[in-house]
């Protein structure tokens, strides 16, 4: 599973890798928690690519419902369907219900494709953003991968999807959905992880700026900031560099393009009072 994963350029530790493998066995969902930007969403997508499957995305936010996530009617075409019916000379009650209520005019949205859809990969992404009701609507859907839809009956999948939930801990997502699934925290990877990833992503980069991007990145996520920088900021940084053309980079450039890596004021004015000087002179500036 980790040589396959790695093949698509994620890099992962041993834990995930174990993770990821049972996720697949045992068809349970995985969720994944930690702070933005450490690579949960990512996994989905390197999941996808791994298994040659689709990558189905459900986007949650607040106030997010069931007709959003899962499917709902298409008013328009059942309304033309009617018109055209009534234009035929078809009055036969029972008969335009059963025909408007027809698999062809449902709207499937992520949940129900994912469902439909095999071998897939269904990314419930920042999970901790949607409210109870909807968490409480996941519980039997990720339990028996099967929706009942009234019209219609149950749907159930022949192959369940791969699911990959995602938090970034806004709020806590509540112990009846975590039971459902195998969990693993996303800290921010170490030096040598980080730098390799970066290597991974960015090969344009030469390797002395992307050593000092990261020895940079790892010294700011010390320095008590409201939002420390994840390894998409790392990669953001060492592109942004690398498209003013630097090799390497000094103090000074390093204070311009803060705003490729950090998005808060009062982060910006925070990492002013670190010594870039003194952490690019460990790296060899």
């Amino acid at each position: 599973m980790r040589a396959r994963l790695e093949a698509t350029g994620y890099l992962l530790d041993e834990g995930l890798a174990v993770a990821c493998f049972l996720a697949l066995r045992l068809h349970r969902p995985l969720f994944c928690e930690g702070d933005a930007g450490v690579g949960k969403t990512a996994l989905a997508s390197a999941f996808a690519e791994a298994l040659d499957a689709p990558l189905i995305r459900l986007q949650c936010h607040e106030g997010i419902d069931a007709s959003q996530a899962l499917y709902d009617w298409d008013f328009p075409r059942q309304l033309l369907h009617l018109r055209a019916a009534e234009a035929a000379g078809v009055t036969d009650a029972a008969r335009l219900e059963g025909e408007l209520y027809d698999r062809r005019f449902l709207v499937a949205r992520p949940l129900l494709r994912a469902l439909e859809t095999q071998p897939s990969v269904l990314l419930v992404d920042e999970i901790d953003r949607a409210d109870d009701e909807f968490e409480a609507f996941l519980l039997e859907l990720l339990s028996e991968f099967s929706v009942t839809i009234p019209e219609l009956g149950t749907l159930r999948a022949e192959v369940p999807p791969v699911v990959v939930l995602t938090s970034n801990r806004t709020r806590e997502v509540h112990d009846a959905l975590k039971r459902r699934c195998l969990y693993h925290w996303f800290d921010h990877p170490d030096f040598a992880r980080e730098l390799a990833i970066v290597r991974r992503r960015l090969p344009g980069v030469s390797a002395r700026l992307a050593e000092q991007v990261t020895a940079l990145v790892q010294a700011l996520r010390t320095h008590d900031l409201l939002k420390p920088p994840g390894v998409a900021e790392t990669i953001d940084w060492a592109e942004a560099l690398h498209a003013l053309g630097a090799d390497e980079v000094d103090a000074e450039l390093a204070v311009t393009t803060l705003g490729s890596v950090l998005k808060y004021r009062e982060d910006a004015e925070r990492a002013r009072g670190l010594d870039f000087a003194a952490v690019l002179a460990t790296r060899g500036a």
